[in-house]
């Protein structure tokens, strides 16, 4: 089973996917893999960020990872592969999401743009846009540390992703932000 962890940058993928890491699991960093087999297939000068040739990204991680109990892919960019069979979304409120992009030193334009993507469940909807909902959970990680989120994941696995309905997709909604001057 290939699961996606997947949110807006600065959710906490990369910490939660380093926790499962060390618990055993295989965690696939999907920019890593990007980068180390040339799936990179542009440069957005726009958002200064490398565009990735998905369609050889999603072959190479069917291929690799087929038949595999379990195998976590770790990237903002996770849940657009087709090979995956669920997807987590990490999620944030806005505003914490904006304090911690504010500490990485990010341009205010960027940080705006990822909260804006936040408000309006940008991943959420190309996530069921390619995938059927049932596959699709989401963790509203505001209030929990790192260690609870990664303990929700592991609740979800434990569970096979079956009668968890406290990570259905649709109980997150950031939309009363979007008049807010963040």
């Amino acid at each position: 089973m290939i699961i996606a962890i997947t949110g807006t940058p600065g959710t906490g993928k990369t910490t939660v996917a380093s926790i499962l890491k060390k618990k055993g699991f295989i965690v696939v960093d999907l920019k890593q893999v990007a980068f180390d087999k040339n799936f990179i297939s542009g440069i957005d000068k726009v958002r200064n960020s490398s565009i990735v040739d998905i369609k050889k990204l999603d072959r190479y991680i069917k291929k690799k990872f087929f038949g595999e109990n379990i195998v976590f892919v770790e990237g903002h960019i996770a849940h657009l592969l087709n090979c995956i069979d669920k997807i987590i979304i990490l999620r944030l409120h806005p505003l914490k999401l904006k304090e911690i992009l504010a500490n990485r030193d990010w341009k205010k334009d960027k940080i705006r743009e990822n909260i804006e993507a936040e408000i309006l469940d940008i991943i959420l909807c190309e996530a069921v846009d390619i995938h059927t909902e049932k596959n699709c959970f989401e963790i509203d990680g505001t209030k929990r540390s790192i260690n609870n989120i990664v303990n929700c994941i592991l609740e979800l696995v434990e569970y096979k992703f079956k009668n968890i309905k406290k990570y259905k997709i649709g109980k997150i909604d950031w939309s009363d932000e979007i008049l807010k001057d963040l």
